[in-house]
Order: C-alpha cells, then structure tokens, then sequence
C-alpha cells in the first residue's frame, strides 16, 4: 500500500485496516522521529532516503541557529539563550520532566535566565509548556508560571542534538530505553501545537508524585493525556486522575492499536494527528 493511502486510512479512521498495517505504521512513525520535519531536511529525505544526509543537514541548522543567536540576540543573553537551548535534551531525558534552572548552573535562578527564554519561545524555536495548578476550565486561569517543560520545534533537531544513532532508534536499544520517553513526548506536543484550539498545560500536584503529561483544553473539554513510549498499557496517573477529576474523555497514546474503554481512549502514536478530529467526533 502506497503511503498516501496509509495517510487516508489514518484521516478516515479505518481502524481495523490500520491494525493490519500496524508495522508500516510504526516503521514510518520511528523514521519520522529522526527525520523530523524541517522543509529542507524532508525534501532531501523524500528524494534520497539517506539518514546520514538528514543528520548532516539537521546539524547544519543547528550550526546557523547557534549563529544566529550571536547576530541578533543582545550581546550581554547570548550566552545564557546557549545555555537554555542545550539544556533542553537533558532536561526531557529526566523522568520528571520539569525545566529546573540549578541543572544549567549550579545555584541558578528564573530572573537571570528570562529573557534568553523569551527570546527562544519568540523566535519558535522552543515551546513551553506550563503547569497548572488546578484541573478546571478555564485551564489558563490557573497556570503556573513558574514550573513549565521545555521542548524544541522539531524532533528530528531533538535526536541530532541528543547524537541519537539511526540504528539505535530504527532497531531498538535498551539504552535508548530512557530517552525514548523523551523523544515520543516531544513529538505529541509536536502534532497537538499545530491546532490553535487546542490550549496545551501540563498537570502535577505537590501532594503526589502522579503527572498528567499533557493536559489539553479542546473547545469547552478537558482532555488529560498519558504518553506512553512502546505499548505499556499502565496508566495509573491518568486513572487517578479519571476518577477524581471525572473528565468526558482520557486519552492514552502508545504504541498499542486504537481502543475506546469506559474511562479512556487509547489512540495510537502514528494517529496522534487525529486527536482533535476524533474528540470532535465525540462532542
């Protein structure tokens, strides 16, 4: 099957018929983790598939942003604007997610990093995504400011930073095993930053040690998602956070075929595009 029509079948919802091509599904999904989606690196990719192309080129910008930073940023940020946007890998890598400031610099604080912040989110090179404090509508009403995740405008620049192998992606690695998390977790904030009704948040409380890794507001809904890596089935946040919070819809996204349960919604990774057409579907 051409992969034009595999895109339909995702766009049509043919959910058994996806099943049947679950295989190609993840092979082009983990291919599009490396290759990410800057215009310049999918043209030369769609017209030679060669992966050490794509990280040559993925480098190549790196290279021109950093330069950038240099040209038009203020003088006295730059090396601060550095510091944030290399830390950026490490700090998704972290089982806890949150942006901690003492991880760039020992002893650091918020004011001195704010405007090498700003200056990134302006320019679209990150995003970032803050918590909220309290599971109710409207969702940025009770934003937290100061305890946010950070990631980049492309997940192909996220694996280039990171010297993430080709081989060590496409076939699996144990030790790829933590950043793994990382790297699915940047590509659904990825497709849901796309849809400018969708308001994006995380959730954490003090009191538990349970996150809801991205918290969306789609319409009128609260939508809490759970991203799992591979096709672990767990999700004891999200249960938790189901019962207490009773929201209409949860949505679990993994490598697991697509499955609707009383509680949740389990929509597969290469299908995440779909999310708000889907929960269109149930208003």
């Amino acid at each position: 099957m051409k992969r034009h029509d595999l895109a339909d079948l995702i766009q049509q919802r043919q959910w058994e018929m996806i099943n049947a091509f679950k295989t190609k599904y993840i092979e082009l999904l983990k291919q599009y983790y490396y290759v990410g989606g800057m215009p310049e690196v999918l043209a030369h990719f769609a017209a030679n598939q060669d992966f050490s192309e794509v990280r040559q080129i993925q480098r190549q910008i790196l290279d021109s942003y950093e330069q950038d930073f240099s040209k038009h940023a203020p003088a006295n940020v730059v090396p601060r604007i550095r510091m944030v946007w290399n830390a950026v890998p490490a700090q998704l890598s972290k089982e806890s997610r949150k942006f901690i400031y003492g991880l760039i610099k020992q002893g650091a604080r918020a004011k001195e990093f704010e405007l090498a912040l700003a200056w990134l989110i302006d320019c679209g090179l990150i995003h970032k995504v803050n918590r909220i404090s309290k599971p109710a509508l409207p969702l940025k009403a009770y934003e937290d400011m100061g305890a946010f995740k950070l990631y980049l405008l492309d997940i192909g620049l996220l694996g280039a930073m990171a010297n993430l192998d080709v081989k060590t992606l496409l076939e699996g690695n144990l030790i790829f095993t933590g950043f793994k998390g990382a790297l699915t977790e940047q590509y659904v904030l990825q497709q849901l930053v796309t849809d400018r009704d969708v308001s994006i948040f995380y959730g954490s409380s003090d009191k538990s040690n349970g996150e809801i890794d991205l918290l969306i507001q789609y319409k009128n809904e609260l939508v809490p998602i759970e991203v799992k890596a591979a096709e672990n089935l767990q999700a004891k946040s999200l249960r938790a956070f189901a019962e207490k919070n009773k929201p209409k819809m949860a949505i679990r996204t993994s490598m697991s075929d697509f499955r609707e349960e009383s509680w949740l919604t389990n929509l597969p990774l290469y299908a995440m595009n779909e999310l708000t057409a889907y929960l269109e579907s149930k208003s």
